[in-house]
């Protein structure tokens, strides 16, 4: 293609997919994250595109959208640059105070989406906790599914629970949403609930300098390193949420693809009943449902 051709939508999308490819990321990724920074450049849609693809965007809206490429390849997600992720068909904001919402997440909302309307059944505003809620993002999910439901969120990081709490108010929830500052079960002392839930760090210490740059270097630590063998936190979670848990309840936790014969293991060893267990698309299990035995 001739370098005086004009820089059409359908051109810049053409060249930026060929080009993100080029460095390694791949070819069907590649094509939504060049639609997803270029509707951001133009503070538009995505499929916006797809009916202007004719049309030539200004030199600022191309030196805006050349700086969000640029910045890509050196390693930035693609959640950082738009600041801002859909999960469980809602959007998001997102910051490197919290981990990306990511796909696996959604098993552990629908569990816990069913368990709770049963429970609603039998009580007029089950109580759900989440802890290490980071973007609010399982908290507010639920929050905007059940209606009825009386949710608190935990999170040791200020900055995250500024973000959970600003997506809690975009999705007009934050009336029924409350969030603590705090390490685990600290702040809700005393307090019981029919459902926790948990998306804790799981990935083993050794692990993280292998994960893709975007992860390591981008995301919060805390959020990702589970320990030695990546059980860390979950070993705390299984051994003091019995107490905060009414005797009928259940405790969903989202493990690694590859950590489910451990992970029964370790709950066993902490007195829980494996109740049931979600399985991905790829048939991994990973979401337990825990019962006190």
């Amino acid at each position: 293609m001739s370098a005086d051709q004009p820089w059409t939508i359908r051109r810049l999308l053409d060249w930026t997919r060929h080009y993100l490819a080029g460095k390694g990321i791949e070819s069907e990724s590649a094509r939504l994250e060049a639609a997803l920074l270029l509707a951001h450049a133009l503070n538009c849609d995505r499929i916006a595109l797809y009916t202007r693809y004719d049309e030539v965007p200004d030199e600022t809206q191309r030196a805006c959208f050349r700086e969000l490429v640029q910045r890509r390849v050196k390693g930035q997600p693609v959640a950082h640059l738009l600041g801002k992720k859909e999960f469980y068909s809602l959007e998001f904001e997102v910051s490197p105070a919290v981990l990306i919402p990511r796909p696996d997440s959604e098993w552990l909302v629908t569990e816990a989406e069913s368990l709770a309307k049963a429970l609603a059944e039998l009580s007029s505003g089950p109580r759900l906790l989440d802890v290490g809620t980071g973007s609010g993002c399982l908290a507010i999910a639920l929050a905007v599914r059940l209606k009825t439901a009386q949710i608190t969120a935990i999170d040791c990081s200020d900055e995250a629970l500024a973000v959970a709490r600003r997506n809690a108010l975009k999705h007009q929830v934050s009336q029924r949403v409350r969030f603590l500052l705090g390490d685990l079960f600290a702040p809700v002392a005393g307090e019981r609930f029919e459902l926790i839930l948990s998306n804790p760090p799981y990935i083993r210490s050794d692990v993280i300098a292998t994960l893709a740059p975007e992860v390591r270097d981008f995301e919060p630590r805390l959020a990702l390193d589970g320990g030695p063998d990546g059980f860390a936190v979950i070993d705390r979670l299984l051994a003091e949420a019995a107490d905060y848990l009414e005797p009928q309840g259940s405790l969903l936790i989202e493990i690694g693809y590859d950590q489910a014969e451990q992970a029964r293991e370790h709950a066993e060893a902490h007195g829980w009943k494996l109740h049931k267990v979600i399985r991905d698309k790829g048939n991994h299990v990973r979401v337990l449902c825990l019962q006190r035995a």
